[in-house]
């Protein structure tokens, strides 16, 4: 749940702490001494130009403590403004480089000579106050006498009187000496406004303050401005930024009263609000409520933006100061963790809104800038992304430069920093001769370099290939074998998938016989089969004639490993007897196109000779002929009582392609299925519509 937003009265009220401030009079400042030391107050400002550090030339007067009061700086009883009192606490700093210097200025400061010289150490202290949105500097001149000066010792100090400043202002002061001698003190505060102070009939602008609440409103914050009709006031939205100067965001003259509604997603930790009213020489009344709100911190890190700049510069852009620190890392290409640089490159506190630059002599795409605050990392920029291409595959090397001139590699992987000539089994330490000779060679791109060490980024394409070669090599070879073995597989399935042959040889005995035997061979083209059959081929034999057309089927047939089919009935009975009963006579003249008569004259010295096992398949319809009406010549091979023995029939002829038995059994099925109906009229009675001479055994033989 949300922290709920506590009530903010800037405006006369009651207040538990009340201050009650000293009475100044005047409107002139002042400078007063520690007692044993002088002070002297420069008319007019400065220039509040720090400058660079110097080395002090021996003991010197330093700053090294600021101390604040609040005090009224009043004109009448009733007209006076907040001051702020600075007490700055001295010290000396240093010590003489030459013996004889020392021993001159105490002789000088000695007080039993004839004629003592004033011999005093001076300093200059500059105080810097900004508070929004004035800045305003002045100069002391400090004296300390020599006998005063003892290095490391406090002296005292000195007091200014007075900056003016704003009811409920946030103001900060720096001190330092010029020149400077060392980094420069300094110091924020907010000051009261008028509900804190004990002062509100003395300070006028305190009378006619509005009343501002802040409220939640959902999700949202309202402003609750409650003044009369009459008055009008200015309300001013800003990013009070503590790195750069204040960034006004919304302002506006209004008439109250007033009621503004902020988005929960505007609040920023330093989004501060400032009222006052339209009236010459007014207090501005400012108030920061957001800073410890969770909800502005998250959306000060949804705000903040990191952005590269070419070559080699980098900026975080946000609304507000953030307490963070940036560091570089390495992206490895392989993705993972971004490898910190730190050590041996050192971590920077970020300055928002300002460009930095890196600490490399070369960009490389796999240096990437990480922002992050103590408790995780909030930013993260690749310079990949955007100028120098994609990652690399390289290798970093960090060298160590002891005092001795001597150096140590070891090269940063995801476990830590591997030295090179080492037993470890990552890849770094099996290369590690090899990536000392690439860095020796300048094969390796240098990052960074300083006494202390350097980085060096090395290519490991070269030693990619050279590993995997043989690897390479290998899967080729494998994938070859493969590729072959899948070829020989397929045409398997292929020579499987095209079907075999099968050649059906049969008797014409009749119209409704010869119905029969064309539907068995449609069905076999449905297994599949590719099946060949004179029924579907009177044209070829017509111009061919029988024999030949047997002839040229039966050959194609068995050059594909195909199978010819013997289709027993009555009158092929009858026409094998025959052949058999009187092989050396000729056999009486048949019709042309009886292809069955025709193949006898091939098909028996096969089977006389006992190379039918294999190429012929014997077949009859159990219910025209017997099972022993087949001459036992043509048992030399599988004969099947067809429908009864169909799946073991339709198994022959499939071959090495035969479908598992559940499959074959389904198919035989279907086949019967097609058959019965010419079955069913090759058995009509006598003299029924549709039917021929008879099929039955009594029809007898052909002889």
């Amino acid at each position: 749940m949300p922290v709920p937003w506590f009530l903010l009265s800037l405006a006369l009220g009651r207040n538990p702490v009340v201050l009650s401030l000293e009475r100044v009079v005047g409107p002139q400042d002042t400078a007063r001494c520690s007692p044993g030391l002088s002070c002297h107050l420069w008319d007019g400002d400065v220039l509040c130009l720090p400058g660079s550090l110097v080395s002090a030339p021996g003991p010197v007067l330093v700053p090294t403590r600021l101390q604040t009061e609040l005090v009224l700086r009043c004109h009448e009883e009733t007209d006076c403004d907040l001051c702020v009192r600075v007490a700055v606490h001295l010290a000396v700093q240093g010590y003489w480089e030459d013996p004889e210097d020392e021993e001159k200025f105490r002789r000088a400061a000695d007080p039993e000579l004839e004629e003592p010289r004033n011999a005093s150490l001076q300093a200059h202290i500059v105080l810097s106050f900004q508070a929004y949105p004035t800045a305003h500097c002045v100069l002391l001149e400090v004296q300390v006498p020599a006998a005063l000066v003892q290095p490391g010792q406090s002296v005292g100090s000195v007091v200014f009187d007075c900056f003016e400043a704003a009811l409920g202002a946030e103001v900060q002061i720096w001190s330092y000496t010029q020149p400077r001698y060392q980094k420069e003190l300094n110091l924020t505060q907010q000051l009261p406004d008028c509900r804190g102070l004990e002062v509100q009939d003395n300070i006028q602008s305190c009378w006619a303050l509005p009343w501002l609440n802040v409220s939640a409103d959902g999700e949202d914050v309202r402003l609750v401005l409650d003044v009369s009709e009459e008055q009008r006031f200015g309300l001013s939205l800003y990013w009070n930024q503590v790195q750069g100067p204040i960034k006004p965001w919304w302002h506006s003259n209004l008439t109250g009263p007033q009621t503004i509604t902020l988005n929960h997603t505007d609040l920023v930790p330093c989004l501060c609000i400032q009222v006052w009213p339209l009236e010459p020489d007014s207090v501005r009344t400012s108030i920061c409520p957001f800073r410890e709100d969770p909800r502005a911190h998250r959306n000060l890190w949804r705000a903040a933006r990191l952005q590269l700049l070419p070559p080699l510069g980098w900026r975080l852009d946000a609304p507000c100061s953030l307490p963070a620190e940036a560091t570089l890392c390495w992206q490895p290409l392989d993705g993972g963790p971004c490898l910190s640089l730190v050590p041996p490159l050192p971590r920077e506190n970020v300055t928002v809104n300002k460009v930095l630059e890196f600490p490399l002599l070369k960009g490389h795409p796999n240096v990437c800038v990480q922002v992050s605050t103590w408790e995780k990392l909030q930013l993260q920029e690749c310079l990949w992304a955007d100028s120098l291409g994609p990652r690399k595959d390289d290798m970093l090397l960090v060298e160590t430069r002891g005092p001795q001139d001597n150096g140590s590699l070891c090269a940063l992987e995801p476990s830590g920093c591997t030295p090179l000539l080492s037993r470890a089994s990552t890849r770094a330490a099996r290369l590690g001769e090899q990536l000392l000779q690439d860095v020796q060679s300048g094969q390796c791109l240098q990052l960074w370099d300083n006494d202390l060490g350097a980085l060096w980024a090395c290519p490991m394409d070269k030693y990619i290939h050279q590993r995997w070669a043989l690897v390479w090599l290998a899967c080729l070879l494998l994938a070859a074998v493969l590729f072959l073995l899948l070829l020989l597989k397929m045409s398997r399935v292929k020579a499987a998938a095209r079907s075999r042959a099968a050649l059906l040889l049969y008797s014409a005995d009749d119209a409704s016989f010869e119905r029969l035997v064309g539907a068995l061979a449609s069905a076999l083209c449905q297994l599949p089969l590719r099946v060949a059959v004179d029924l579907w081929s009177r044209r070829d034999l017509s111009a061919q004639g029988a024999l030949a057309w047997f002839h040229a089927q039966r050959r194609q047939t068995l050059q594909e490993g195909g199978v010819v089919v013997l289709l027993f009935s009555p009158g092929a009975v009858a026409l094998c007897r025959e052949w058999l009963q009187d092989a050396t006579s000729a056999p009486r003249a048949h019709d042309p196109h009886d292809a069955f008569a025709a193949s006898l004259s091939c098909v028996l010295p096969d089977f006389l000779q006992g190379r039918a096992p294999g190429r012929y398949v014997g077949a009859y319809f159990d219910k025209l002929l017997p099972a022993d009406a087949v001459p036992a010549l043509f048992r030399s091979v599988p004969v099947f009582s067809l429908p009864s023995q169909l799946p073991d029939f339709l198994g022959t002829l499939q071959g090495s392609a035969a479908p598992r038995p559940r499959r074959l059994a389904e198919r035989a099925e279907q086949v019967s299925r097609a058959l019965q109906p010419a079955l069913d009229s090759c058995f009509r009675p006598p003299g029924a519509p549709g039917t021929g001479r008879g099929m039955g055994p009594e029809a007898g033989d052909r002889t």
